[in-house]
C-alpha cells in the first residue's frame, strides 16, 4: 500500500546542510499498525509529515498504492491528504476560536461533505473518543487530553486509509492511552 524508497531529506540552515533523513526504506501493508520509536530530534516527524505530503523528500521515492509521487502535482497530493489520509499532530492544531465540533467538521468540508453529513460523523467520532457532551467548547476551555481526543476524532472523520500519529497519547491518562489506541 505504501512504500518509501531510499528516502532522504535534508534542509539547508544557512551555511549548514542538515540531513534529517538519511536513505529510509519501509514498506506499509493495508491495517497494520506500526510505531517508529527514537530519541528526540532523529526525523520521527519529518517522517510522517513526508508520508502524510505535508513536506517533501529531496531524494527517493514514496509510491503510494503502486503509484510513485514523483509526478505528484499539487491536486494529487490534495486528493491524497483530504481522502486517504488523518493527521494527529504532536500539537493538535486546532483552530482556537471555533467550537470542538467545528474543528472536527473542518476536515469533511475539505473533502466536499455536505453539512447534515458532516455534522453527524463529527459528532459520531467526538463520541467515539468520549467527547460527544463536549462539542460546542472551544479549544482553550479543555485539558491537554481533551484537546488531543479532539484531534484524534479530526483524523478519524473522514475513515481514512493511513492515520498518521505524532505521539498520539502523550497528554493522556493511562486508561484514556488505552481506549484511543484501540480506537486507532
Amino acid at each position: 500500500m505504501l512504500r518509501l524508497e531510499n528516502i532522504v531529506k535534508t534542509y539547508v540552515m544557512g551555511d549548514a546542510t542538515v540531513e534529517a533523513l538519511k536513505g529510509v526504506s519501509m514498506r506499509f501493508r493495508k491495517s497494520e499498525f506500526v510505531s517508529i520509536l527514537g530519541p528526540s530530534g532523529c526525523g520521527k516527524t519529518t517522517l510522517l509529515n513526508l508520508i502524510g505530503g505535508l513536506d517533501s523528500y529531496t531524494e527517493g521515492d514514496l509510491v503510494i498504492s503502486g503509484r510513485s509521487t514523483k509526478e505528484f502535482r499539487d491536486g494529487d497530493w490534495d486528493a491524497y491528504r483530504n481522502h486517504s489520509v488523518g493527521f494527529v499532530f504532536q500539537s493538535y492544531n486546532l483552530i482556537p476560536h471555533q467550537s470542538v465540533l467545528a474543528n472536527v467538521e473542518l476536515a469533511l468540508t475539505l473533502s466536499g461533505v455536505s453539512k447534515a453529513e458532516r455534522r453527524k460523523r463529527a459528532i459520531d467520532a467526538l463520541t467515539r473518543v468520549g467527547l460527544g457532551d463536549q462539542i460546542h467548547k472551544r479549544p482553550n476551555q479543555m485539558s491537554g487530553g481533551q484537546m488531543q481526543r479532539v484531534a484524534i476524532a479530526r483524523a478519524l472523520v473522514n475513515d481514512p486509509e493511513i492515520i498518521l500519529a505524532d505521539e498520539p497519547t502523550g497528554a493522556l491518562d493511562s486508561e484514556t492511552s488505552v481506549q484511543i489506541m484501540e480506537i486507532l
